[in-house]
């Protein structure tokens, strides 16, 4: 069932139980002796059950939130003393008005001592205790602060549910400006590299940096298409992260070994799972890789792993070589977040559901990156 639905059924189920049991109470209240108590008296009830509803409704929908949470205790403790009394008033006029006490005294007269057809008239029988005209009448008073407690109650709940949801939509919104934010600062920083690389290229190799210009434009599809929408198929992730490979490859030299190995076919077999990911997810870990990991003058390797070793979860482990006179954890770019982000948008987009271990120095003089993360 949909929350907004569920949350009407379960108003409507506190209402009914709220009602049912002001219900039970004042026919509890009825005169006690046998037999059928006076129509006038179960009509005094009814115009008590009437103002206990008006009351619990005046609280709910104004008092409560207006005075009560607005700051205004006072006027609060007020209006409900008036009420109270005037549910007294009312209750007491009624009663007055349609002669329940003398009713009621007539009919417990007829229960209790039938009139013997051989003896004389007996006078007028006069109101019980309970029926004579008090001035307050305690079952009336106390089911009217009752009626006040449970009004008071359910407009706190209302509260705290409307302060509730007001605070998770204004966490969304942030968590959502966050992430927009976060892949507005991924994206340039990527094709500003990108775009260095092809220029060197143009300098070695025209037909290569063709290739590259149409590989590039195959990214930028992909980043303008898939990106704003939040989530991408692993296939094209796995596909976008192989053209940004290609990419990079085309300007290392044969000192450099790069190494990919990927799901396949095409990341799934036409069988398998293809669970829905965050775009531009896991390429700034193969980014740093080879900002870091790539030396013009030294021999340098760079090894990409990529599982799925369940329907829905991705492993990523990414290694590249460390040298000395660049320290694997330095970013001395201007805009190298690239980590950092990803960091951030692991933590608001995936909370509690990856893994993700950075170890600067390995023994074989790597820097790896490996990230479990269940989609």
């Amino acid at each position: 069932m949909p929350l907004p639905l569920l949350r009407s059924a379960s108003t409507l189920l506190l209402h009914a139980l709220v009602w049912g049991l002001v219900a039970v109470l004042l026919v509890a209240q009825q005169p006690d002796y046998p037999g059928p108590k006076p129509a006038e008296f179960w009509l005094t009830q009814a115009v008590v059950f009437g103002l206990l509803v008006g009351v619990f409704y005046l609280n709910v929908a104004w008092a409560a939130p207006r005075l009560l949470y607005g700051g205004k205790w006072w006027a609060y403790a007020g209006l409900n003393a008036g009420l109270v009394l005037a549910v007294l008033a009312g209750h007491q006029l009624v009663e007055q008005r349609l002669g329940v006490p003398e009713l009621v005294a007539t009919a417990r007269e007829a229960v209790l001592n039938p009139p013997n057809p051989w003896s004389g008239p007996r006078p007028h029988p006069l109101p019980g205790p309970e029926e004579g005209s008090a001035l307050v009448n305690p079952g009336v008073l106390l089911l009217a602060l009752l009626v006040l407690g449970l009004a008071t109650s359910l407009a706190a709940m209302q509260k705290g549910q409307r302060d509730a949801e007001s605070r998770l939509e204004l966490e969304r919104r942030q968590v959502a400006t966050e992430l927009s934010l976060l892949k507005a600062q991924i994206n340039p920083h990527f094709f500003f590299n990108t775009l260095n690389n092809i220029y060197a290229l143009t300098l070695l190799d025209g037909e290569q940096a063709r290739a590259a210009l149409h590989r590039l434009s195959r990214m930028m599809r992909y980043v303008l298409y898939e990106s704003p929408a939040g989530h991408t198929r692993l296939s094209q992730e796995i596909g976008f992260l192989q053209d940004y490979i290609d990419l990079m490859h085309l300007r290392l030299t044969n000192k450099v070994t790069v190494r990919f190995e990927r799901p396949d076919p095409a990341g799934h077999g036409p069988l398998s799972p293809d669970p829905n990911i965050a775009p531009m997810l896991l390429q700034p870990f193969v980014e740093n890789a080879f900002k870091h990991g790539v030396s013009a003058t030294s021999p340098s390797a760079i090894t990409i792993e990529l599982r799925q070793p369940t329907g829905r979860t991705v492993e990523l482990r990414v290694r590249n070589t460390v040298f000395p006179e660049r320290p694997a954890e330095a970013d001395d770019e201007p805009g190298g977040i690239g980590l950092a982000n990803t960091q951030r948008r692991l933590d608001l987009l995936y909370p509690n559901a990856y893994t993700l271990r950075v170890t600067p120095l390995t023994s074989h003089h790597e820097y790896e990156v490996c990230l479990l993360l269940n989609l």
